[in-house]
């Protein structure tokens, strides 16, 4: 389509298409021409003007819908702005004419409606330009007014307001006609026309004073008015309009009163304005007075929340600031409001007003104030409240009455008395340990106060204390343990008060409610307190009659209250919670009647709130220990359960004997039944359900267990419902519950009795009775089709049927909505075809006649309902038919409610049906389109449906959207069209539909969605007053920011460039989008859009929200941080660094405590109030918020993980030769000091939370800085520098009152600071240090230190903490030593102590360890450092802290000899001092095993979550004590423990992949064998001792057999475990894998570093292992020892450049030798077996010792050194076996003849050793066979002389062999020898002439045998004298040498000197002599 338009309208494709398309090409072309002007050249634009000008007036008058006009008008305006404006007034007059034009029919309204909008955008976009023009305009539009609809009245004024807006103060003489049109229409019956006159008026109010001075009473009027039977669209409208126009009263805009002298209203006067509104509705003061004396009707709902959002309005507008300096009188009145009769008529009423007026603070002191203002409006409610209290006790302690005015007053003081509570908990809960300011300052007594309401006559009050004190709990949880214990004292003293003992039970109670949200918990004893003060009040609540009442429900109450702590603590009270449950019912039928018999009113009534109090104790036992419901406890329990329900058949009765007011009690005792029953496993017990209603909203006062209970998601606080209602929905869940275990036949009755049930009711309560019973009857169903059962047989089924059948066409539309769900959801649960057909087909003609809206509505929803419930495949065969009639009704435009009706099961059917409905997709989108373009936009629930229709098709298209094909283009384009229409409207729900289709168009398409328009539209609704909206935005971001992060961040840039001057954002984004909230005007900053999240989470509270703006602010840091660190960091540090002054104020009171109080108060309102002056707009209003603060400090540690992968972030020297080269780069060690200042910061702030990711920062800081190096002091790192920081970080952590997790985190950071060697010095650990030994002191003190805040498992995750920190310590400290064998850099005093408490610890960690059959053999009370009550929890801290502890022990043990010496000291540990002292053996042996036994159970079975630092630990640790010998002999004298311990490492290797790990484990497995030989030694040592030398057994494994028994024998297991080794890294030794047939021979490569390492360490042990072995044993792994060994050899003999040997290969070599030099060749019974062995070990090193195609690179020199081995080591075996010499002789040949001088010399040096062998039978045949080849090869030397210095090592190689050949011949034979190495070496000589040209390796030639020759003549003088003077030219040549020699210079003679040491060894060695 992008291609038919130009500038101009392609009339000839309009002309081509069909009618129907016309309006979305249209639509189309406009939104192109949108887009398209503004970036178009002038010229072109002027030339083409004239025809545009045509086009778009003659769209005028072709009827366009909504969108259109909107877009016709705005590109109007547009192209005269760009072009030229002399046609404008044309234009102008035409639409007038168009307005006053008489023509009324409906065909012609969309004509005027455009005309109007034109008007509009005209004067909107051009505003003064247009002259004078303005009044005959504003007039004519007024007069239209009068006359026109409702559509065309909403049109009118919406115009008007951008009249006004374009005019700004210059259509001043018009304004007063404007307000009184307006003024009249704020009380229009139509919504839509209401929300328009408002914001007409909220333009208006922007210039005509009048508004908001002399008229300022009526507008408010007029609102209060507008507001009665409104929507939520009119209340938000309004509420703007109201809160704006006294704002504007109070504070006008400065240009206004310059020009007019206004008398400004007082703030008390505005206040009082608006309170009439909130207390008198609209009736207001012009009624005559006689009505309001009697206190008229109450007002309506919607008028108060109406005011109530106004007052929210009001305060925002004024701001933070303003709210902070009048916070005092905004308290007061807002507090006098809920005082006021008038809101508190009926309990409902009051409670409604109430949950107003907490709306109105929460609003604004939540959300304006930053934390240090909120501390001081803290202050503001403490004191209200403690003036009511006071007041109220004027009143209670008034006895001679004289205060008669008195009682009221204390009623109405509740309610004020509640909402102030409330906000003074969520604000202390909000921040959170921000707060301790507040709590700790004697001066405002905030505990005392709230305490002191605890005594109010009310119980609203009591209980909204008790709900307050258990925020401050949670928020600041040293608070909670002092509290419990002050109201547990107080109960004790005032238990004959009823105020006090209730009071002090419901705190209690919201305390221990309160536990589960503080981790640290609360000590143990804590429960038996509560369980002790519970059964006091039980006990005592007969012997006062006065008392009874309240002390049986506190007693009831704390019991349940109990249960909320969980099983561990529940375990140990339940024996006596069973036996107090059955006490409280009678026993049996009979005493029941007895109880009947005798009872009076209050008794029953007593009786009755007991029973409830047990049942709902019991609910909560059932809801919060579900571990401990076993068979036998639900038997118990079922007892009283049992009673209960034969008790309420009874009640009716009671109550008609003893009076109504017991009503309310047994009411109670029946929600508690109905409550356990829902929850408990359904037995079958029936349910008869006595329907009745209520309605009201939430209040704590309803269900006073509320306040234990846990709250549910999204609520601040629990708001239960009133007990009529809470009954019904206990009997609806239960009924839901019970229904499906019934038989057929009271499924029957209860439906008839329902059934019944209707037809009795009349009137109001007819609807409210189906309204239960339908809730109930969906309730069942749904549980039937939870439970997978049927619904019964025919006859349950038609009663079922005729219930909901009946209600589909009832008038009240939630009816209707249930009964379309139940329909559907019975046709989920019948599953049969023909039921459902036989559904569908009733409701398909029951559309087809009828013609009602009812039925229509009812039966469409029908359709919608069973396709959802049946499912597509289900319901296929009906889909046509219901697509067809809905698309039918939807189209239906005369009854809006049909068309919404009809759209919502549309949609339902879509996204039931997936992808059977793509058929359907054409036609359903284009209708979608059509109504989009249609209907208007005041009906917004049609456009809502629309929006959820769109979206469930564009889920149905799904990912075919990407494609090209001209159906899928079109019908994307379509779907971008109608988001764009539902993106323009005024609505918030329906931009947030566009927004979530959009969001499912770019899962599908991203490519075709344009994010440079729709991320700016994003970031503008981020600041919308609409939640829905916001969500929306956010999560549409998270979604763009997950694949393309970064471009989301430019256009959000490109944004605030734009924003420079704010015109061209209303010009960009329609001018509806500015009229937000006020003061939340969009403000990207060059923070970005980063920046404006961060602020968000500030300032929302919604979690759903928070959590999304949490994971996009991720995804973009997890792509961007790294390229843009600078900006990322200092993001973090802007909101790290913008703490709340609390501290400073704190600091600043702490030291100046002597001045007097006034002083001090005075300082603090200074404090309060300074920087109030300067009005700075730039800052953001609110100080970052420590939630947001602790989200910074989590993007840190992230932001360093992510800089991990490159290197350059953690190295000084390359970060600043990066910068230097390109500036823009960016490393993260550049800012080293920022991230220290952040971590500190945040380590040392008020925040608990904020502390502990300081502190994880810190740590990770140290970790990934502590190797980095100082390049300007060498041997120094950069992070010593800050060792003050870190030590001040960490101190505050170690101060007392800390709480237990913060000092444990910081116990982790100490040791790993003293670990990371950044501070070698003893004096600057110093300050660390005795921090650490500090808390050594707390650990040492033993269990029962008594000032206890914490559970006793918060004390053990700090005393484990330091001793895991000094564990970590004493490893390093022993790692340094080690390396530097000099003394230890700690403190060895402490090492006694310590060691005992680390052995206490592994102790209890091993007993808690064992499987829970063994928990009979824990000691009773607990271990060294946890208490039996806390066990599950203490197992997860030893958990987290064992392994280096053990480590540790390990080392400490071997380094001492098993402690030796080290009994003497006192026993630190506080334990019982077992009677028998153990010997010193038995000790090591205890210690041994309990060591052994951790590691073992640990490494059998490491859970995948263990970190891989604890195997290692556990690992190092065997390792270390495997080194110490004592250890050694112990493990080898038990056999089957070496044994266990090779299997669990074999288990290990194949679960845990590290090199690391495989490394150690070799290692340990290598000591393991070790100890063995060592044993074996020692027998047989001992052995030879007692002499049996003759008749000695064959000591070893094996035996004479040699059968080795896998699980006993120690070297089968070792053998596993190494074949395991070997093949995981040389898959080619495994024989199977050859021979499988998808084998591919691969060539032999290098091996990694690590694996060669490992492959090396495993091939050693390898060869060990035959000497455990018995000869007949060896003989059983000789074979696959030598085989291994062999492969080994074969495939990582690899040749490397420098021609180094690899790490497997030497231990290869120096296995072979081991195994060949063993003493077992000398054993006369294995001979021939050994023989075989040798010999075919060497046949198949022979075999692969020759470089062929498959393995090219094979390293020759490392296979003939093997061959050589075998020669001289096995020399016996091997003599004169032909085959192997031919393959030995053929191996040497080759390498002789090889190219590469390198493999000749190794082969000269070692055929040497081969001729040198003492056997000669052995080298004679080789000196045969290879003498004569290597003479030729050294003779052909002298035509090619050597190049290269390896070349000429090679032959000097050479030359030495045959040296040794000639001093080895006999003396006759010298002669002939020596003719054979004479000429050659001659022939090597230079003539004098060629010396100086000659080459440098040809010089060294020439050298080497002039000395070689000098050196033989002497040697054998008659034999040389023979031979040179056989020859004349040798001679002449060798003295010419000579002389040359002698002649040379000093410097030559200096360097020949030095030359003979050179060559006296062989130049080559191998790193591991072999021979």
């Amino acid at each position: 389509m992008e291609l038919a338009h130009s500038l101009l309208l392609n009339e000839d494709a309009l002309a081509q298409i069909t009618e129907a398309k016309r309006p979305v090409f249209i639509f189309e072309w406009l939104r192109f021409l949108d887009k398209v002007l503004v970036a178009a050249n002038k010229v072109d634009v002027k030339e083409k003007q004239k025809k545009l000008v045509e086009q778009l007036t003659g769209l005028i008058s072709s009827a366009p819908g909504p969108p259109t006009r909107k877009l016709l008008a705005k590109n109007l305006a547009t192209l005269y702005s760009i072009g030229d404006t002399f046609t404008v007034f044309q234009t102008l007059d035409k639409c007038n004419e168009i307005i006053k034009s008489k023509d009324d029919t409906p065909a012609y309204l969309p004509t005027k409606l455009a005309a109007v909008a034109c008007v509009g955008a005209f004067y909107d976009k051009m505003g003064r330009m247009l002259g004078s023009s303005f009044p005959d305009t504003i007039n004519n539009l007024l007069k239209a007014v009068k006359s026109a609809e409702s559509q065309g009245r909403g049109e009118i004024l919406l115009s008007l307001q951008k009249v006004l807006c374009g005019l700004g103060g210059a259509a001043a003489s018009c304004h007063r006609d404007i307000y009184k049109n307006a003024r009249s229409l704020l009380t229009d019956r139509s919504m839509a026309v209401r929300c328009a006159v408002a914001k007409c008026l909220l333009e208006l109010q922007n210039e005509a004073v009048f508004m908001w001075t002399t008229e300022l009473e009526n507008v408010a009027t007029l609102c209060f008015k507008a507001l009665e039977g409104s929507n939520y669209g009119v209340r938000v409208a309004v509420a703007k309009l109201l809160g704006t126009v006294m704002a504007t009263a109070l504070m006008p805009k400065q240009a206004a009163v310059m020009r007019q002298n206004v008398k400004r209203a007082t703030l008390e006067e505005v206040l009082e304005l608006m309170a009439t509104g909130f207390l008198r509705g609209g009736s207001g003061f012009l009624k005559s007075g006689g009505e309001m004396l009697k206190g008229g009707g109450s007002v309506s709902r919607e008028v108060r929340v109406g005011v109530t959002q106004a007052y929210v309005v009001f305060v925002t507008t004024l701001g933070g600031q303003w709210l902070e300096r009048n916070f005092a009188t905004f308290l007061s009145h807002v507090l006098d409001l809920v005082s006021h009769p008038r809101a508190t008529q009926t309990h409902v009423e009051a409670v409604y007003s109430r949950r107003c007026v907490s709306f109105m603070l929460r609003a604004t002191l939540g959300g304006l104030l930053g934390e240090k203002a909120q501390i001081a409006a803290g202050k503001e409610i403490c004191q209200a409240i403690s003036k009511q209290m006071r007041a109220v006790e004027a009143v209670v302690n008034d006895i001679s009455g004289e205060n008669k005015a008195g009682a009221a007053d204390v009623s109405a003081s509740q309610h004020v008395m509640v909402c102030a509570l409330k906000e003074l908990g969520s604000l202390v809960q909000s921040l959170s340990a921000t707060a301790s300011p507040l709590i700790q300052e004697p001066s405002i007594g905030l505990l005392e106060t709230v305490t002191s309401v605890l005594l109010h006559p009310s119980m609203a009050a009591r209980l909204a204390a008790a709900w307050c004190l258990r925020c401050v709990a949670v928020a600041l949880p040293y608070q909670l343990t002092p509290l419990l214990d002050r109201c547990a004292e107080r109960i004790n003293n005032l238990k004959s008060s009823p105020e006090a003992v209730s009071g002090y039970s419901f705190a209690m109670a919201a305390l221990l409610g309160g536990v589960h949200q503080c981790p640290l918990g609360i000590p143990h004893s804590k429960g038996k307190l509560v369980v002790s003060i519970a059964e006091d009040l039980l006990r005592t609540a007969a012997q006062n009659s006065r008392l009874s009442l309240q002390r049986t429900q506190a007693g009831w109450l704390l019991l349940g209250a109990l249960m909320t702590l969980g099983p561990s603590l529940v375990r140990y009270h339940l024996p006596k919670m069973l036996l107090l449950w059955r006490n409280v019912f009678p026993r049996s039928q009979k005493e029941l009647e007895a109880e009947k018999a005798r009872g009076d009113a209050f008794t029953w009534q007593v009786t009755l709130e007991g029973r409830a109090g047990a049942l709902c104790a019991m609910r909560s036992f059932v809801a919060h220990c579900p571990e401990l419901l076993t068979e036998d406890v639900i038997r118990r329990l079922m007892t009283p359960i049992e009673c209960a329900m034969t008790m309420m058949s009874q009640v009716p009765a009671i109550i008609k004997v003893h009076g109504a007011h017991l009503k309310a009690s047994a009411a109670m005792v029946r929600l508690r039944l109905y409550d356990i029953l829902a929850l408990l496993p359904p037995k079958t017990y029936e349910g008869n359900l006595q329907p009745n209603s209520a309605s009201g909203s939430g209040a704590l006062e309803h269900d006073p267990s509320s306040i234990y209970l846990r709250v549910p998601v999204g609520e601040a606080i629990p708001g239960p419902l009133p007990l009529g209602v809470s009954v019904i929905d206990a009997s609806v869940a239960l009924f839901g519950v019970v229904f499906p275990h019934v038989s057929f036949k009271h499924r029957l009755q209860m439906l008839d009795h329902f059934a019944e049930c209707i037809k009795q009711a009349k009137g109001v309560r007819q609807q409210a009775v189906q309204l239960n019973i339908f809730t109930a009857v969906l309730s069942a169903l749904k549980g039937l089709a939870e439970n997978k059962s049927t619904l019964g047989p025919e006859e349950v089924r038609k009663s079922a049927l005729a219930l909901v059948m009946g209600a589909l066409d009832n008038p009240n539309p939630i009816l209707r909505c249930a009964a379309g769900e139940a329909l559907g959801r019975m046709a989920q649960v019948v599953g049969e075809a023909t039921f459902i057909a036989r559904m569908a087909q009733t409701s398909f003609d029951k559309l087809k006649s009828a013609r009602d809206v009812v039925s229509r509505t009812g039966h469409s929803l029908a359709l919608g309902c069973l396709h959802r419930y049946v499912g597509g495949i289900g319901s296929g065969q009906h889909l046509k038919t219901s697509v067809s009639i809905l698309l039918a009704l939807a189209q239906d435009g005369s009854s809006h409610e049909v068309q919404t009706w009809a759209l919502h099961s549309l949609a339902l059917i879509v996204d039931s049906s997936g992808p059977m409905y793509r058929g359907y997709v054409e036609p359903t989108l284009s209708l979608v389109l059509t109504l989009l373009l249609t209907v208007p936009p005041s009906h917004t629930e049609v456009h809502q449906c629309l929006g959820r229709c769109l979206g469930a098709l564009i889920t149905t298209v799904g990912p075919e959207l990407q494609g090209n094909g001209a159906t899928i283009s079109t019908i994307r384009s379509s779907c971008l069209v109608g988001c764009a229409i539902m993106q323009d409207h005024s609505d918030s729900l329906v931009q947030a539909a566009a927004i979530s289709c959009l969001q499912q168009l770019h899962m599908f398409a991203p490519r075709h969605v344009n994010l440079s328009s729709l991320v700016p539209c994003l970031c503008v609704h981020l600041c919308s007053s609409h939640l829905l909206l916001r969500r929306a935005a956010v999560a549409c971001l998270r979604q763009l920011a997950q694949r393309e992060a970064a471009e989301v961040c430019e256009y959000a840039m490109s944004l605030a460039k734009r924003a420079g001057d704010n015109t061209t954002i209303s010009e960009h984004w329609n001018s509806y989008f500015v009229d937000f909230v006020p003061g939340l005007d969009l403000n990207i900053t060059e923070t970005g859009l980063e920046g404006v999240l961060f602020g968000m989470l500030d300032r929302e509270t919604d979690r759903k929200l928070c959590s999304d703006i949490h994971d996009t602010l991720g995804h973009m840091l997890s792509s961007l941080a790294v390229e843009k660190l600078s900006h990322w960091l200092k993001l973090c540090k802007d909101v790290l660094a913008a703490t709340t002054d609390v501290a400073a104020v704190v600091v600043f009171e702490v030291e100046k405590d002597e001045e007097d109080s006034e002083k001090k108060d005075e300082m603090d309102d200074d404090t309060m109030f300074t920087g109030l002056g300067d009005d700075d707009k730039s800052k953001p209003s609110v100080a970052p918020r420590w939630v947001t603060r602790v989200f910074a400090a989590d993007c840190l540690c992230r932001i360093i993980l992510l800089c991990e992968n490159d290197k350059a972030h953690f190295d000084l020297a390359a970060a600043r030769s990066a910068q230097a080269k390109n500036p823009k780069g960016d490393q993260l060690v550049l800012h080293l000091s920022d991230l220290i200042r952040m971590a500190f910061m945040a380590a040392t702030d008020h925040s608990h939370q904020l502390r502990m990711a300081g502190l994880q920062a810190l740590e990770d800081i140290i970790k990934k800085f502590a190797s980095v190096p100082e390049p300007e002091f060498p041997g120094h790192v950069i992070l010593e520098q800050y060792q003050a920081n870190v030590g001040a970080a960490l101190r505050p952590a170690f101060s007392p009152d800390t709480p237990s997790d913060i000092t444990a985190k910081a116990c982790q950071v100490c040791s790993t600071w003293i670990g990371s060697g950044v501070v070698s010095d003893l004096n600057d650990l110093r300050r660390v240090h005795t921090l650490l030994v500090s808390s050594l002191d707390k650990v040492q003190a033993g269990k029962g230190s008594s000032s206890q805040l914490y559970s006793e498992s918060a004390t053990t995750m700090e005393k484990l903490a330091v001793l895991k920190a000094w564990a970590e310590v004493y490893v390093v400290a022993m790692k340094i030593k080690k390396e530097a064998q000099s003394k230890p850099s700690k403190p060895v005093r402490t090492l006694p102590s310590l060691s005992r408490l680390w052995l206490a610890m592994l102790r209890d960690y091993a007993l808690l360890t064992l499987p829970a059959e063994f928990s009979s053999q824990l000691p009773p009370d607990g271990g060294a450092f946890y208490t039996p009550e806390t066990i599950d929890t203490a197992r997860l801290h030893y958990r987290s802290s064992w392994a280096p502890v053990l480590h540790a022990v390990a080392l400490w043990l071997s380094s001492t000899g098993f402690g030796a010496g080290e009994e003497e000291l006192a026993p630190a540990v506080p334990q019982a001092a077992s009677s028998t002292t153990k010997t010193f053996e038995e000790s090591v042996k205890d210690r041994m095993h309990l060591m052994l036994g951790v590691s073992i159970e640990f490494l059998c079975f490491p859970r995948p979550e263990e970190p891989i630092e604890h195997v290692m630990s556990c690992l190092l640790a065997l390792f270390t004590l495997l080194e110490s010998p004592c250890f050694k002999i112990h493990i080898a004298e038990d056999q089957l423990l070496a044994v266990e311990l090779l299997n669990v490492l074999h288990r290990l290797l194949l679960t845990r992949d590290p090199p690391a790990v495989q490394l150690q484990v070799t290692a340990v497995v290598q000591e393991t064998i070790r100890a063995a030989q060592n044993h074996l030694q020692r027998q047989k040592a001992s052995n030879e001792e007692e002499g049996e030398k003759d008749s000695q057994p064959s000591v070893g494994e094996g035996g004479d057999t040699g059968e080795l028994v896998p699980g006993k024998s120690l070297v089968f297991a070792a053998m596993e475990l190494l074949v395991f080794v070997l093949v995981r890294h040389l898959p080619q030794l495994n024989a199977r894998v050859k021979e499988s047939p998808s084998h591919v021979p691969h060539r032999p490569q290098r091996l990694p570093e690590e694996s060669a390492r490992l492959v090396a360490n495993t091939v050693s042990i390898l060869a060990e292992l035959p000497s455990l072995c018995s000869p007949a044993g060896s003989m059983t792994i000789l074979p696959t020892v030598l085989f291994l060994i062999t492969g080994v050899l074969r495939e990582t003999a690899v040749k490397t450049a420098d021609n180094s040997v690899p790490v497997t290969v030497s231990a290869a070599l120096q296995g072979i030798k081991t195994i060949i030099t063993s003493p077992l060749a000398r054993v006369e019974s294995m001979q021939t077996q050994w023989t075989g062995l040798v010999r075919s070990s060497l046949a198949s090193v022979l075999e692969h010792s020759q470089p062929d195609e498959s393995r090219p690179d094979m390293d020759e020199v490392s296979m003939l050194t093997a061959i050589t081995l075998f020669l001289l080591s096995a020399s016996n075996e091997l003599v004169g076996v032909t085959v192997l010499q031919k393959g030995c002789m053929d191996r040497f040949r080759n390498a002789l003849k090889s190219s590469d001088p390198w493999v000749q010399a190794r082969c000269y040096q070692l055929l040497l050793s081969v001729f040198q062998h003492s056997s000669r039978a052995l080298s004679t045949p080789y000196i045969h066979a290879l003498a004569p080849l290597m003479v030729e090869k050294l003779k052909a030397v002298e035509r090619s002389r050597p190049g290269t210095a390896a070349e000429l090592q090679a032959v000097q190689e050479g030359i030495r062999v045959l040296e040794n050949l000639v001093g080895m011949g006999e003396e006759q034979n010298r002669v002939q020898l020596l003719a054979l190495l004479v000429p050659t070496l001659v022939s090597y000589l230079l003539d004098e002439n060629a010396i100086s040209s000659a080459p440098q390796v040809s010089k060294g030639l020439h050298d080497f045998a002039l000395q070689n020759l000098m050196r033989i003549g002497p040697l054998y003088p008659a034999a040389f004298k023979i031979v040179i003077g056989a020859a004349p030219e040798l001679k002449i040549r060798l003295e010419s040498a000579i002389l040359a020699n002698q002649a040379s210079n000093r410097a030559k003679a200096a360097a020949r000197q030095a030359q003979p040491t050179v060559q006296a060894a062989p130049t080559i060695k191998l790193k591991t002599s072999f021979f």
